[in-house]
This record gives structure tokens, C-alpha cells and sequence, in this order.
């Protein structure tokens, strides 16, 4: 590889570093903020809890999270033209997963709502059992699956190249997001309230990131047309 190749090649990639960066950082701190003695564990499951079913079918879309979230960064790393949305959209995953970082390291949390036992025995519980060997129901709040899902499909839905060339894809996107949201609570992954505080930080993200323009009398004023 010549100099002025690997220039070229630098100047191509370079935006999509901070990705890998942030990825290194991210799997570090979670995996120590994982394996840490905690000795005052916070639990976050309330009434609401109860009332939803566990449902192993769920497991389908939240392992689709994964493809999900990666496939948008990299087509708006590389396919989509317009450079801000996918600064946009990294920003808003970053700044989700760095505040879930914090909270896990100042509030410890968890839940223990998943079944200790099930008369099932099927793909899918074999797949749920995977899972929970995996990832334990500590660290929860907010719910990164939540958190990212939507964050990803606000991206989606907002890039004009998607929206009027691919609407199947918007509305795919849609439905696997609000599907994901589901499974975090049918799977027992994440309570109510984990799911609740994602979406709240869903809106400020959005608000911060997507609408700088607007000044909060602006938005007031927009909020109480609608109601009214």
C-alpha cells in the first residue's frame, strides 16, 4: 500500500473511528461494571411487572436488536450521503450508552423478575436459557435495547433517502423497534421502569440532537396546539 493509498483510504474510513473507539470503551466499562462486587444492589420492579406475561417467542426480535442497530450505523457510515445524520444518530447512541454506563456505576440496579421455572421446553426457551446465561438481570436502567432501538428508528425515519425512495424499510423499522421494546418486558429482561427512563431519554436526545433550532417557548407553544 502506497502513502498516497492509505491516505486515501484514511480520509474514506476516518469517520467511522470513533465508532471503534467508543465500542472498546463501552465493552471495557460494561464488563467491569458487570463482574464488581456490589453490596447495595437497588431492585426496580414495581406492580406493573406482575402484570406482564412471560413470552419466550419474544426472544426472536430482541436477538434482532443486534443486526438492527449495527446495519443502521453502517448505512449511515457508508451509504447515506448526508454526513450529519450518522453524527447524528452515533451522538444520540453515545450519549444513551455513556449516561447507562454512569448510572450503573452510581446506582447499582436490577430486578428478579425472570421465572425460575417453565413447563416449556422449545427452540425458543433454549434460546431464552442462552440468554440469561449470558447477561444477568443486573444494570439495567435505562434499557440500552430500548434506548437504541428507538434512537435507531428516529434515524430511519428521519433520513429523506429512506422516507421516500424505501418506506418498507420505515415501517420495518417501526415495527422490529416497538417489537424489541415488547420483548425487553415479556422476556423479563427489563421492567417497566427501565423501559420508561429510556424513552424519557429518548425524547431529550431527540430534542438536544434533532431539534437544536427550536427554543423551548417554541416547542411549548407547538405541544399546547396540539392539545388544545
Amino acid at each position: 500500500m502506497t502513502l498516497k493509498s492509505g491516505k486515501k483510504l484514511w480520509n474514506k474510513y476516518r469517520h467511522f473511528v470513533p465508532v471503534i473507539l467508543y465500542l472498546l470503551f463501552y465493552l471495557a466499562v460494561f464488563a467491569y461494571v458487570e463482574n464488581r462486587p456490589v453490596h447495595n444492589m437497588h431492585m426496580l420492579v414495581s406492580k406493573w411487572d406482575r402484570l406482564i406475561p412471560f413470552c419466550e417467542y419474544f426472544i426472536v426480535p430482541y436477538f434482532m436488536w443486534f443486526g438492527y442497530v449495527a446495519a443502521a450505523v453502517l448505512y449511515f457510515a457508508f451509504v447515506e450521503k448526508d454526513r450529519s445524520q450518522y453524527w447524528a444518530l452515533i451522538t444520540n447512541l453515545g450519549i444513551g450508552m455513556t449516561l447507562f454506563l454512569i448510572i450503573s456505576l452510581v446506582y447499582p440496579n436490577g430486578h428478579t423478575l425472570r421465572p425460575t421455572y417453565l413447563r416449556r421446553d422449545n427452540i425458543f426457551m433454549d434460546m431464552v436459557r442462552f440468554l440469561w446465561t449470558i447477561d444477568t438481570p443486573t444494570n439495567v436502567l435505562p434499557s440500552i435495547h430500548v434506548f437504541n432501538s428507538v434512537a435507531v428508528h428516529i434515524a430511519v425515519a428521519g433520513c429523506p433517502a429512506l422516507r421516500e425512495k424505501h418506506p418498507q424499510i420505515v415501517r420495518g423499522s417501526l415495527l422490529l423497534c416497538i417489537s424489541i421494546v415488547a420483548a425487553t418486558m415479556f422476556l423479563k429482561q427489563h421492567t417497566v421502569i427501565d423501559v420508561i427512563s429510556a424513552l424519557g431519554l429518548n425524547i431529550v436526545c431527540y430534542y438536544f440532537i434533532y431539534q437544536p433550532s427550536l427554543s423551548r417557548r417554541e416547542v411549548s407553544d407547538h405541544v399546547r396546539g396540539r392539545l388544545q
